[in-house]
């Protein structure tokens, strides 16, 4: 059923993530319609839009204008103009600011409606081999090692399948954390340049992709796809968390190590572990 853009009415548009052909026809003849088109990059959309000879006129919407530029969007949707939103690849608001020009439009009353189209969370998902029946997104990680080590160790006794976006130059060191915070026997899937002329999964342990790109400059855009904890993974009471502490601490590794170890064994964050252990009185016996 094709319908004109009602006026007054935000279309949150989603677009190819690397090859054009994934874009839907409803796409196409909604960018053809409405009034305007915020854009992250209209340098990037551009190309698109000359691709399928769109002509509609783009504003800038990105995370470093849109405080000033949500007010006016939302005037033009208050003037019944229709306007399409749309990020550089995939969904808006999917790690990106279109979340917040969506909020507002909510609160103001203004009537909001999807256009489905790609995305590499779930492209990447889809083909991973990991079980798709449950999982959870996380976007990018941060970007300092220690706060990316603590989202990490938060993440730690999840059992879902979990989803990330990483840089190439970050890469190495994100591969490192996942196997110094949750051990480098997990399963791990890389899925590089999704949809586009390169595209390229790899799959592995956290271990087998910190050797592989050792030996390779990790180049494009990648999305993580790492196993959860198996269902069979122990779960000890406080008790018996503080009796494996304390064994392996008077055996005459240090509190910190300790943690460390046991938190790979039972996937319970180390700071947790850690407080436990500072909680002990040992002796130095076996």
């Amino acid at each position: 059923m094709q319908t004109d853009p009602k006026p007054g009415t935000l279309y949150v548009v989603g677009t190819p993530i690397g090859n054009l052909e994934d874009i839907t026809f409803r796409a196409v003849r909604i960018l053809q319609t409405v009034d305007i088109i915020a854009a992250e990059d209209t340098r990037h959309t551009g190309k698109l839009l000359q691709h399928f000879q769109v002509k509609t006129p783009q504003v800038s919407y990105h995370e470093h204008n849109r405080t000033s530029r949500i007010p006016e969007l939302l005037e033009h949707l208050i003037n019944n103009k229709a306007i399409a939103l749309v990020s550089d690849a995939g969904m808006p608001g999917i790690s990106d600011p279109g979340y917040e020009l969506v909020k507002a439009c909510i609160e103001a009353g203004i009537s909001v409606v999807p256009i489905p189209g790609a995305s590499a969370a779930i492209t990447a998902l889809s083909a991973s081999g990991l079980p798709t029946d449950r999982f959870v997104f996380e976007g990018f990680l941060p970007a300092k090692t220690q706060q990316r080590q603590e989202h990490l160790e938060s993440l730690q006794t999840e059992s879902r399948t979990l989803i990330f976006y990483e840089s190439p130059h970050r890469l190495r060191d994100t591969l490192q954390d996942l196997a110094q915070v949750w051990g480098s026997d997990r399963q791990i899937v890389l899925g590089r340049e999704l949809t586009k002329l390169y595209e390229e999964f790899w799959r592995g342990t956290i271990a087998e992709a910190i050797a592989h790109y050792s030996q390779r400059e990790p180049q494009g855009e990648y999305t993580l796809v790492v196993a959860g904890i198996p269902a069979s993974q122990p779960q000890l009471t406080e008790e018996e968390l503080k009796a494996e502490l304390k064994l392996l601490i008077s055996q005459g590794i240090s509190r910190s190590q300790a943690s460390r170890q046991l938190a790979k064994f039972t996937s319970l964050p180390r700071r947790q572990l850690y407080q436990l252990a500072l909680s002990l009185v040992v002796t130095p016996e076996s």
